[in-house]
């Protein structure tokens, strides 16, 4: 959530980013229910200040004076003065919390203008994008997929966007997993194994609640949310916490499979491993003091595009406008793969800054050694990386004349060997 303060005293600042990000929130209702609230408990706090005061009076008077009995009485007026302010006053703190936590990150002053993916900006390109041969085909078409990627039996065992990778297609997505993971433990990144279900507060302390309820499948008995993301249970590591300042920065890592409705997909953007609803990921994820989110940010992108340099994967990374960021981001990058088969980019990660947004909701915060004071750190995620598309990449773009799919180097001694051939 943002700063209170700043939503107070700031309210054109922090329309200009609302509608900067083109999101619907309704900033007057927001500010009309706090100014409510306050008034609220301003009342509140006047009548238990009579209340007290009644009864520090009463303590000198005689039991039974005429006195006595008329505190007597204000109390008994007060008090069930007090007692249905008290009720109004829980009902408008529930009314108050949601339409607070309806109110989106801010984004950053770097963040360009745009309303939708058109207005993203391209910061960097990298590698050789393959020339289209007659050979390269969407990995859809490929008449053998099926020997490693079975579609028709997923939707029979849970439905559309469930597939089976089956053998190569198997060991290839493991494969993956383990050289992100590799990749991250060298460069010092601690692994966690995470829950794949969370309760409502962590999904709510990510921003996941309520923004994006919709997409997210839950348990209805245990009322558990199953993660879109490792995002949600690493951030939720550290909720309701305070850091020694010297533990900052922190840097994890944690692979989990993912689950996504993403209810109304189709067409074919959708077709084959495009967008599935459950998909292997290895997230990574930064703690950090607030002066250097920024440079942290730099250094989570340019990390996850090592990743893709290292498989030998042309990509360009996009700075995201305000009308295409999520809700919670104050400023994030994309990385995205071009697929020849297809002829078109992929995005394989997202990078991004929450500033302290994630923090308030989950209260992690941090002792500042020179204040004394305590503080919200910052948090960040990316993907290091998402597996289906870079797995598409791999098939779409190794795709020889023979059939068979050259893979990079890199995953060589994973594969135990150095293409995949089910033709």
């Amino acid at each position: 959530m943002i700063d209170l303060k700043l939503l107070r005293e700031c309210p054109d600042d922090v329309r200009a980013g609302i509608a900067k990000k083109r999101n619907d929130c309704d900033l007057d209702t927001v500010l009309a229910v706090d100014e409510e609230r306050r008034k609220l408990i301003a009342e509140v706090e006047t009548l238990r200040s009579r209340q007290k005061a009644a009864n520090i009076e009463m303590a000198g008077l005689p039991k039974g004076s005429p006195e006595f009995l008329e505190k007597v009485k204000e109390l008994k007026i007060v008090s069930a003065e007090i007692k249905e302010q008290d009720s109004k006053l829980k009902e408008l703190d529930l009314a108050w919390n949601e339409h607070y936590l309806s109110v989106p990150n801010l984004p950053d002053a770097s963040v360009p203008e745009g309303s939708d993916e058109s207005g993203n900006v391209e910061i960097k390109q990298w590698g050789d994008i393959p020339e289209k041969q007659s050979y390269h085909i969407p990995h859809y078409e490929l008449d053998w997929l099926d020997r490693i990627l079975d579609f028709k039996r997923g939707t029979k065992v849970t439905g559309a966007g469930f597939p089976f990778f089956v053998g190569d297609g198997a060991r290839l997505a493991r494969s993956l997993v383990s050289f992100f993971l590799d990749q991250a433990n060298e460069a010092g990144i601690q692994e966690v194994a995470v829950p794949y279900f969370v309760n409502a507060a962590s999904a709510t302390a990510t921003g996941q609640l309520p923004d994006k309820e919709g997409q997210m499948y839950q348990t209805v008995e245990d009322e558990l949310y199953a993660i879109p993301t490792a995002e949600v249970p690493l951030t939720n590591f550290l909720r309701d916490e305070i850091l020694p300042e010297s533990d900052l920065p922190i840097y994890r890592c944690a692979y989990s499979a993912c689950f996504r409705r993403e209810a109304g997909s189709y067409g074919k953007d959708v077709r084959g491993l495009n967008r599935v609803h459950q998909f292997d990921k290895v997230e990574i994820l930064k703690w950090v003091k607030p002066e250097t989110s920024f440079e942290e940010l730099e250094s989570l992108r340019e990390y996850a595009e090592s990743l893709l340099q290292a498989l030998g994967l042309p990509y360009r990374a996009l700075l995201m406008c305000g009308g295409d960021m999520g809700f919670s981001q104050t400023k994030q990058y994309d990385l995205e793969v071009w697929a020849v088969g297809q002829q078109k980019w992929l995005e394989v990660s997202s990078c991004s800054n929450f500033e302290s947004f994630q923090s308030r909701r989950a209260r992690i915060r941090y002792r500042d050694s020179e204040t004394g004071k305590n503080e919200f750190v910052h948090t960040l995620n990316g993907s290091g990386l998402a597996v289906p598309r870079v797995f598409v990449a791999l098939l779409e773009n190794g795709l020889q004349a023979d059939g068979s799919v050259k893979l990079p180097e890199a995953l060589h001694s994973y594969m135990g060997k150095d293409r995949i051939d089910c033709s």
